[in-house]
This record gives structure tokens, C-alpha cells and sequence, in this order.
């Protein structure tokens, strides 16, 4: 009940209820910092919201830290609550715009664009750039993006003990298709 509420303020206070929007709330993230020789550190979210406005290009996009599953469940009692501090942390976002993106022009072979934004993660926000590509799907659209984030730039502490064993470079992977 409480992600719902948070999910539907979200959507209200960042983009509205106009029809130039396009949205889902079953995106998909996953990430991997494995390092080789290790067990995997990979998860998946497949409730993430993101809202696109089709005339300005502006996006938004929501992610519950709780909804990561991992292969076990250690490991991700670990990661919500040493590394990402979910109680205290429980949401990341990112807010920003699609570089010379024009609706007319999407079509169902796939573009590439340059995404600006703000993302936040762990209470910190930061500036990035992510590349992503678009295309038509549908009555929709579908954004696939993969790029590297760095733990330090969120003060995402992994600690000493397994610090060989997760990478602080995390490949992430976004897989939204948006109606």
C-alpha cells in the first residue's frame, strides 16, 4: 500500500495526468557488480516507473530499492540493509530530459539518444549522461539503456570484508516499454 502511494504522489507531482504522457509501472532495471572469480552480484527490479512526456522529452522514473531480487536471499538482506540502507533510502529516481527528442520521428527501428538528468541513489543525487536507445513499439515506446555507475559517487560503502568480491563499478541495465 505504501509503495502504491508513493508511486501515484510520484506520478502526480512530477509529470500529471496529460495525454502527452506515456508510462509504465512494470520497467525493468537490473544490475551487475560482480568481479570475476567471485559469486555473482546481479538483481533485477521489474516494478519500475518511469513517465515520458512525448512533447518535451522530459523523463522521470522511479525505482523501489526493495523490489531488487537476487538469486538468494542473503544476499539481498545484505544489500538493503549494508549497502543501500533501504529503511532510510527506500526509493531512487532520476528526473531529466531527452536530448532532440521528437515523437514524429520514432520509429520501430531503434535510435540511439543522450538522456540528461538528475539521478538520485542513497540520498545522494548526482548530474549524468546515460545513452539510451528508443523505438516504437506498439502503441508505445520502448527505452533500453545500459551504463556504469560508481558506488562512491552515491557513498554506497561496501565493506572491507567483501570489498575483493563486489565491484564498485555497477553495470546497470533499463528495459522500459511505456503506453
Amino acid at each position: 500500500m505504501r509503495k502504491m502511494l508513493l508511486v501515484s504522489a510520484f506520478l502526480l507531482a512530477s509529470i500529471g495526468f496529460a495525454q502527452d504522457k506515456i508510462v509504465t509501472k512494470n520497467g525493468k532495471i537490473t544490475f551487475e557488480a560482480s568481479v570475476p572469480s567471485f559469486e555473482e552480484v546481479k538483481a533485477k527490479n521489474d516494478g519500475v516507473t518511469c513517465i515520458i512526456n512525448t512533447k518535451t522529452g522530459e523523463i522521470a522514473s522511479l525505482t523501489m530499492v526493495k523490489g531488487f531480487r537476487f538469486k538468494t536471499a542473503l544476499m539481498e538482506e545484505h544489500f538493503n540493509e549494508n549497502y543501500m540502507e533501504s529503511d532510510k533510502y527506500p526509493k531512487s529516481t532520476f528526473k531529466g530530459k531527452i536530448e532532440n527528442f521528437d515523437l514524429s520521428k520514432v520509429t520501430s527501428d531503434a535510435k540511439e539518444y543522450s538522456i540528461k538528468g538528475k539521478m538520485e541513489i542513497h540520498g545522494k543525487s548526482k548530474d549524468v549522461t546515460i545513452k539510451a536507445t528508443i523505438k516504437k513499439v506498439g502503441d508505445g515506446l520502448n527505452l533500453v539503456s545500459n551504463f556504469i555507475v560508481n558506488t562512491d559517487d552515491y557513498d554506497i560503502e561496501i565493506p572491507s570484508v567483501v570489498s575483493k568480491k563486489v565491484s564498485k563499478k555497477v553495470n546497470v541495465g533499463l528495459d522500459f516499454t511505456m503506453k
